[in-house]
């Protein structure tokens, strides 16, 4: 589901190196077995009665677990596309690029797809992971067709947008020399940033990431320099700002550390899902008012995520105020398409406690 971006919070000492089998080259990563070629070419190609119903059995082909791959998601399972043949396990960069490698190979016109800030984070120990997300769109004639494992979950700040196969790639590179990070193993982690930069030297993510590799190794100049990178493609870019403000911070350059600072409050003002965090921290709190000022403020900056208004919701009962929860669960149900959500929020509607109204005669 999750191409990682690493927000660093701490420098470690750097671990001994060890000795490390070379990263498989891109064409390792999107080679096909020739057994995978096979059934391929057995339950999509052979029986197709032209694009459309060859794209609709390839989509069917990677689910399937009786006669195809039946891949399952993994968060943490970025493979190449024979080991995820072997593992049948995927998240959602690998299984991109084996959608992209059979639809290839079925002649089918697919493009990788990015959308670049997803409401995803976690924190491990003195690291946080910020996620993005990538999908599949497939040209049948005239028409586009979406093809995206995790996409119901998924809250984007922005649509997707297509990228190359470079960048593709160096999303597999990027995830796992996070994956080798969480191991320790700083030296394979830092073979697959390099080449993820080679597939993709204009990507922001990934310069921030090898920053956060080069800071655990202990090369801060070298963690400054790719900081400064990413922020030089993307002057706004909050993971480096983050970054980079610690380790001036850590340093004692305040005058570096200062306008920086200001920058990143600047962003994180206008990031909607930093609000929307916030406002979850005051609601696990039981701060309704300043959670309610959050959500308020997410809302603003992106007004059509229903779960944004369902937290509202929430935050408005904290309050004790059941016409303004009543108002945006409403809100939460018109927003929500997939049926589930909206079964969620019509039986929440249902188990608000009934107002009564009383007046003076």
């Amino acid at each position: 589901m999750i191409a990682w971006m690493l927000v660093a919070t701490l420098a470690l000492p750097a671990p001994v190196p060890a000795a490390e089998a070379a990263p498989p080259a891109p064409e390792q990563v999107m080679a096909v077995p020739p057994l995978l070629r096979a059934q391929l070419q057995v339950e999509v190609i052979d029986p197709a009665r032209g694009t459309l119903d060859r794209l609709q059995r390839l989509t069917r082909f990677m689910d399937d677990d009786k006669r195809g791959l039946g891949l399952r998601y993994q968060e943490d399972a970025t493979h190449t596309v024979a080991e995820a043949y072997s593992s049948r396990q995927a998240n959602c960069v690998t299984y991109t690029l084996v959608f992209l490698a059979l639809a290839h190979l079925a002649g089918l016109e697919a493009y990788p797809q990015e959308i670049e800030e997803i409401l995803s984070w976690e924190q491990l120990g003195d690291i946080v992971y910020r996620g993005n997300h990538v999908n599949v769109l497939v040209r049948v004639g005239r028409h586009y067709y979406l093809v995206d494992v995790g996409s119901d979950s998924m809250i984007g700040r922005h649509p997707a947008k297509r990228i190359t196969m470079q960048r593709a790639l160096a999303q597999y590179y990027n995830n796992r020399a996070v994956g080798l990070l969480s191991e320790q193993r700083m030296s394979a982690a830092l073979a697959h940033a390099d080449i993820a930069l080679e597939l993709d030297p204009g990507y922001p993510t990934t310069w921030s990431n090898t920053g956060v590799l080069r800071l655990r190794s202990g090369d801060a100049s070298g963690a400054e320099r790719a900081y400064l990178t990413a922020l030089k493609l993307d002057p706004d870019n909050a993971s480096a700002l983050f970054n980079l403000v610690g380790l001036y911070q850590r340093s004692g350059d305040r005058e570096r550390e200062t306008p920086l600072r200001k920058r990143l409050e600047e962003v994180e003002q206008l990031d909607p899902f930093h609000h929307f965090l916030l406002a979850a921290e005051y609601e696990k709190r039981g701060d309704g008012a300043r959670a309610v000022e959050h959500y308020r403020h997410a809302i603003r900056l992106h007004g059509d995520e229903h779960r944004f208004y369902s937290g509202l919701a929430r935050a408005y009962l904290l309050e004790g105020d059941l016409r303004r929860a009543r108002r945006a669960l409403r809100r939460a149900l018109s927003l929500a398409e997939d049926q589930a959500a909206r079964a969620s929020y019509q039986a929440r509607l249902e188990q608000l406690p009934v107002m009564r109204w009383s007046r003076s005669r």
